[in-house]
């Protein structure tokens, strides 16, 4: 066995550990990066859920007033229809 043998496997083993090293230091800056898209991901998602929760009050307290507004105007005709039948009621008195 050579001098040159250990000191090649030496620098072998080191060139190894060294590419495993930098695999893992690219890893960990993958996973970082990664956790810190789930995370932006995470906020938006919260984001959205108060935007649709703030959004289905709105679209409740619209429809209640379109259904106010519906109401309304179904007895304003319902009143409007009585005056009419009671003008001609009046009319067809004043003409007899």
């Amino acid at each position: 066995m050579s001098d040159t043998e250990p000191q090649d496997g030496l620098a072998a083993a080191q060139a190894r550990f060294e590419a495993a090293m930098a695999r893992l230091d690219r890893s960990v800056r993958d996973l970082g990066a990664r956790m810190r898209q789930l995370n932006r991901i995470e906020v938006d998602t919260q984001r959205l859920v108060h935007e649709r929760a703030r959004l289905a009050t709105e679209l409740d307290k619209t429809a209640a007033r379109a259904k106010r507004l519906d109401d309304s105007a179904h007895d304003v005709s319902r009143r409007l229809v009585e005056a009419m039948e009671t003008v001609r009621e009046v009319l067809a008195k004043a003409e007899s």
